[in-house]
């Protein structure tokens, strides 16, 4: 199932056309290249039109935002909405300022999304709004547990219904969750969250297997995350004495490069809820 979302990357390798963080955007783009798909990066309005509409998918992430990306943002959405085009939304940072929250709410208002893939603060942020402190609001404000897991897939189920959109929230346990699935995915390595990026390339490769396997955006979602975090789990086993987060960023990159269908079939470790 999961292994075929793979083959479908690098038989079709998709074109993302990625408007994304500064600090991360060599790593997002050599990140699409290892695990099959293609990237090009452009954030200028007058650029963004013409490249939008040859890419095959858009990745929207708003680590770094300024006045000229912010138009382009918008203008890429609704270009990719008239062709049809599967367009992601990494809200990095959203209820972390007025300006991160306010953009990524606009967006989500005016660009029908496919994917809206953040850490539970940020999608908490744009789904409930800052500073709750109770109820459902209380377990989906800190961490996914077993004692949790049950609120949170509720609360991303309705905000998936409210957006049209697959809900991804990544940490220790990742989910995915939409109108009717909900997944749990258990890979992963505790030291992927010393390497800054390795959200920004999972938005990056997720794009591609949405736009790869456009049937089931979803199961495409689930088999980017189960990759991602196979791809931490191989390269932490790599590392060797005096070897450090930088070793272990292009390892991951290494691995995605070197990662089989079948691996992903048999090493992903996820549960439908």
């Amino acid at each position: 199932m999961i292994g075929k979302c793979l083959e479908n990357v690098r038989e079709k390798t998709p074109l993302v056309h990625n408007i994304t963080n500064y600090v991360t955007v060599n790593d997002c783009a050599n990140a699409l290249l290892a695990i099959g798909g293609s990237p090009i990066m452009s954030d200028d309005i007058e650029d963004v039109r013409d490249i939008t509409a040859i890419c095959t998918a858009l990745n929207i992430n708003i680590g770094t935002l300024n006045k000229n990306t912010i138009p382009a943002m918008f203008e890429a959405g609704r270009i990719s909405n008239e062709l049809g085009h599967p367009v992601l939304l990494d809200p990095v940072g959203a209820g972390a300022s007025r300006l991160r929250t306010k953009t990524a709410k606009e967006l989500i208002e005016r660009v029908r999304f496919s994917v809206i893939r953040g850490n539970i603060s940020e999608i908490t942020a744009l789904a409930l709004g800052g500073g709750t402190t109770k109820g459902v609001d209380a377990d989906v404000a800190d961490k996914v547990t077993e004692e949790t897991i049950d609120s949170v897939i509720a609360f991303a189920r309705e905000f998936s219904i409210k957006t049209g959109a697959v809900i991804v929230i990544t940490g220790a346990t990742d989910l995915i969750v939409d109108s009717r699935t909900a997944y749990a995915v258990k890979n992963g390595h505790a030291m992927m969250s010393k390497v800054t990026g390795t959200g920004c390339m999972l938005s990056s490769i997720m794009s591609a297997f949405i736009a790869a396997n456009g049937e089931n955006t979803a199961e495409a979602c689930l088999a980017a995350v189960c990759a991602m975090g196979i791809c931490g789990e191989k390269a932490f086993a790599r590392l060797g004495e005096g070897d450090g987060n930088s070793t272990y960023r292009n390892m991951i990159i290494d691995a995605m490069y070197n990662l089989t269908a079948k691996e992903l079939e048999e090493e992903a470790k996820y549960e439908v809820r």
